[in-house]
């Protein structure tokens, strides 16, 4: 696990109405002056805003100022996100060219919001401003004078004009009477730090679930067996399903419904926002009780004529704590779970709560003083020892073994 931070500013109107928030990256494991590490840095805000807090949770209802550069508008990037939710925010150090001119011109037809960072009006800009709907002017980069020129030759190209880094209410008002109608900078609201703690997904495990999720025959089965197997890809899925942009018809008990919920498509724009991220492995021996509770839940299940799906979900997230860092309260309430598997988890309570009570507290040497649902003692310590070996083969094949 690792702390992360994200910078949020927020963009008002011209009644001084939140529009949007910018989002921007704060850390320092990445240099924003290298073109390569710049695309990751946007690659990780995205990761870490949608996958990690959650769209909703960051920005409420409102829209998200990203960064991106000429490698993220070339690889597409952008199409992996809501376009109702996101606004491109072209960065001034882009060179355009006619590869970017159809990245653009592709994005802003796919229902995509495009602003240009920094803007200053050139030829070589021409070409891109019937695809724009936002024009960025820095307040600070220029004297009033040159920034009022500037605004008065983007007047007919009947752009959203977003003054930003504006310091004082004379600018504002002054900015306001010449035609901008977005405002930003530090004399409405300072950025302030969003943190939260990323939860590292095996890259093994990640690059299985995208070769699985964008085969030509994808297979439901294929993709649901992956993600079942990793508690912080079960935990991704749902917290992506409960916090970015879906009306949830129902409340989810089990990945395979999750997974039938978003659908091949929707699932396949997950596991490539997945992607962007900086994967890296976690600890094996939390990976390993996860497992062996999971399996464990999902046998007894068997062997009281159960459906097991639910009762290895509440066996893998009843260890969301450790892996997050949280709260188990804290970690439930950010997922989409059926009132069932929350209280199961939370307090042990119903039948599936009771199965996990009793794998959680199983401890193989009590063999005789460990019956449950009259099931045989030796079949239970058979169960465990499955789940044991089971576990261990998930893990070899990702790569934790050992």
């Amino acid at each position: 696990m690792t702390a992360f931070f994200i910078g949020r500013q927020q963009i008002f109107d011209s009644k001084l109405e939140t529009f949007a928030y910018e989002l921007l990256f704060r850390g320092t494991h990445f240099d924003l002056s290298a073109p390569e590490e710049a695309t990751h840095a946007t690659n990780q805000v995205i990761s870490d805003t949608i996958l990690q807090i959650g769209l909703n949770e960051i920005v409420g209802p409102h829209k998200a100022f990203i960064n991106f550069t000429d490698q993220n508008l070339l690889e597409k990037t952008p199409l992996n996100l809501p376009n109702d939710r996101i606004v491109i925010e072209v960065l001034e150090t882009v060179t355009v060219n006619d590869a970017i001119i159809n990245s653009i011109r592709e994005l802003s037809q796919a229902g995509f919001t495009i602003a240009l960072d920094d803007f200053v009006l050139s030829d070589a800009w021409l070409p891109v401003l019937e695809y724009v709907d936002i024009i960025k002017i820095d307040v600070l980069a220029n004297d009033l004078d040159y920034t009022r020129r500037q605004i008065e030759l983007l007047k007919p190209y009947k752009l959203r004009l977003l003054a930003e880094k504006v310091q004082t209410r004379e600018e504002y008002e002054l900015l306001k009477s010449w035609g901008c109608e977005l405002f930003q900078g530090f004399f409405f609201s300072e950025p302030h730090l969003v943190s939260g703690i990323r939860m590292d997904v095996d890259h093994a495990s990640a690059l299985q679930l995208l070769a699985a999720a964008n085969k030509a025959d994808a297979c439901y089965e294929d993709i649901g067996r992956i993600i079942g197997r990793d508690v912080s890809l079960s935990y991704k899925l749902l917290h992506y399903i409960n916090s970015a942009f879906f009306a949830l018809p129902m409340e989810i008990e089990s990945i395979p419904q999750a997974i039938s919920f978003l659908g091949l498509k929707e699932l396949q724009r997950w596991v490539n926002i997945l992607m962007l991220s900086s994967l890296s492995v976690k600890p094996r021996i939390v990976l390993q009780f996860a497992l062996i509770r999971a399996r464990m839940c999902e046998l007894l299940a068997h062997e009281m004529g159960e459906d097991g799906d639910r009762y290895f979900l509440v066996g893998m997230l009843s260890s969301a704590d450790a892996i997050l860092g949280v709260s188990m309260d804290r970690a439930v309430q950010q997922l989409p779970l059926t009132q069932e598997v929350a209280e199961a988890i939370l307090h042990k309570s119903g039948k599936t709560g009771q199965v996990l009570e009793y794998a959680m507290s199983y401890q193989p040497w009590e063999v005789s003083a460990h019956a449950f649902q009259n099931i045989d003692p030796q079949r239970v310590a058979g169960i465990y020892l499955d789940s044991i070996l089971w576990a261990g083969a998930v893990l070899g094949n990702i790569g934790l073994n050992g």
